[in-house]
């Protein structure tokens, strides 16, 4: 018979010790995953405490001026705050709507013999993208330089493939800012320029990107009121410079030679400078010194149109104190029921308060949504292009605009203003203290988000 031995314990896979050493390390990662996390989070919260909340500039001007606005004196002490250059022969054509803007820009590019540059916060697939990119592909495919820089969150909902026939014919496109990991703090720094360049001689700028809004409408909404401006002179050369600071950003080129700077003489047209501006480290832009300026050195009459007015404590002080100090008649032209962001319009009407008490004339504009930014100072001065008074335009993006003492344009754009009123509500102090307790209570929530919207 076997003899029956005991069965020997079977050995331990995973000592004690082992298992003592593994939990220990996981610990430790555990530890330095979560260090991390918490850091991560405290630095996106403050990342938007600051931005929600931090100290801005405040802009005051240090006296009056006396001199008049289009005296020398004037023009180039606004020219050196600025940081500009007066270019005295500049030719300027307001273009209403999108069915005249985009006809004249379309046509501008089937002209083009050299290079078409154009900027865009807004580029939206639609109707209208389809005819200039096809307009951009076929002057690609005949030899011209095509340049094209679009923001990469104004038009995030575009894919790149929309542009995949421009670039076969040997377009350039290129996206700015895209977000990165090592660029989110300055998530906010967008391009909001509509800017195009035409071999040096013909411009464009304003506020209307490309979609399909501008032109046509959509879903039962009618197209933007807008206005676009045509520039052709000495200012062109200021306008290529500018497009040139962000496609460097975006593509590491620097454009020079004849093709995109036109050494051409001209001989007569009005005294204007264009106003590139970008955000500085400290949060000052020279945008908003332009608007400081002139607003705090009209005499008579300010017409303001804007689509977004979130206008900052200095800015009402001074409006209010042009009302006030110097009786400057002060218009201000924004949009009604067809704001295309409720929110920004409920947090721009709680602005009005201080502004109606001192007697500003404040219009709301009922047939469509209105995006045009214009400001016309004394019948004397014009600022268009595409700054809103609001704090993501004076502070965070990059921004274009031409300022021109152009007697003429200033009549054309007043009669327009004066067109638009027409067809506007204005508001009064008495309606505006009994509004509902409803819009406050969203003025308040928009409040918090002021300076993102």
């Amino acid at each position: 018979m076997p003899t029956l031995t005991k069965p020997k314990p079977e050995a331990k896979t995973q000592p004690a010790q082992h298992h003592s050493s593994e939990i220990a390390r996981a610990m430790k990662h555990y530890v330095v995953l979560r260090t991390f996390a918490v850091i991560s989070m405290l630095a996106v919260i403050s990342w938007l405490l600051i931005d929600l909340f931090g100290p801005i500039p405040k802009y005051q001007l240090n006296h009056r001026t006396e001199t008049e606005l289009n005296s020398p004196e004037f023009v180039h002490e606004l020219e050196a705050l600025s940081a500009s250059r007066i270019e005295p022969h500049t030719h300027i054509e307001a273009l209403p709507n999108g069915v005249n803007f985009y006809e004249a820009e379309i046509q501008a590019i089937q002209a083009a013999q050299q290079s078409i540059n154009w900027e865009a916060y807004i580029f939206a697939k639609g109707d209208m993208a389809r005819r200039i990119v096809d307009a951009l592909t076929e002057r690609a495919r005949a030899g011209v330089e095509v340049n094209l820089n679009i923001d990469a969150i104004g038009s995030l909902s575009t894919p790149k493939r929309f542009f995949n026939g421009l670039r076969q014919a040997g377009g350039h496109v290129e996206w700015y800012h895209p977000l990165r990991w090592y660029n989110w703090p300055r998530a906010n720094n967008r391009t909001h320029r509509e800017l195009i360049v035409i071999d040096g001689k013909v411009g464009f700028l304003g506020g209307a990107g490309v979609s399909d809004q501008w032109w046509h409408g959509e879903k039962k909404d009618p197209p933007w009121r807008d206005t676009m401006f045509k520039v052709g002179g000495d200012a062109v050369r200021s306008l290529q410079s500018t497009f040139v600071e962000n496609w460097l950003e975006s593509s590491g080129q620097i454009l020079i030679g004849p093709k995109y700077f036109s050494s051409e003489d001209n001989s007569d047209g009005a005294m204007a400078m264009v106003v590139g501006s970008s955000p500085s480290q400290g949060g000052s832009t020279r945008a908003r010194i332009l608007y400081q300026t002139l607003i705090g050195s009209a005499r008579s009459s300010l017409k303001i149109t804007t689509p977004y007015f979130l206008p900052d404590d200095s800015l009402i002080k001074e409006l209010v104190r042009a009302i006030k100090e110097r009786h400057v008649r002060v218009q201000i032209l924004l949009p009604g029921k067809h704001s295309d962001h409720s929110m920004t319009r409920s947090s721009s009407r709680a602005t009005y308060g201080d502004l109606l008490k001192a007697g500003a004339e404040i219009y709301e504009y009922q047939p469509a949504m209105i995006h045009a930014k214009i400001m016309i100072v004394d019948d004397l001065w014009c600022v268009v292009g595409s700054t809103n008074l609001d704090h993501r335009s004076f502070g965070w993006n990059d921004e274009v605009n031409l300022a021109a003492v152009d007697p003429e344009l200033a009549g054309k754009l007043s009669a327009n203003f004066e067109e638009d009123v027409s067809k506007s509500n204005r508001e009064t102090l008495k309606a505006w203290e009994n509004r509902s307790y409803s819009e406050r209570a969203m003025e308040w929530l928009g409040w918090i988000i002021a300076r993102e919207q």
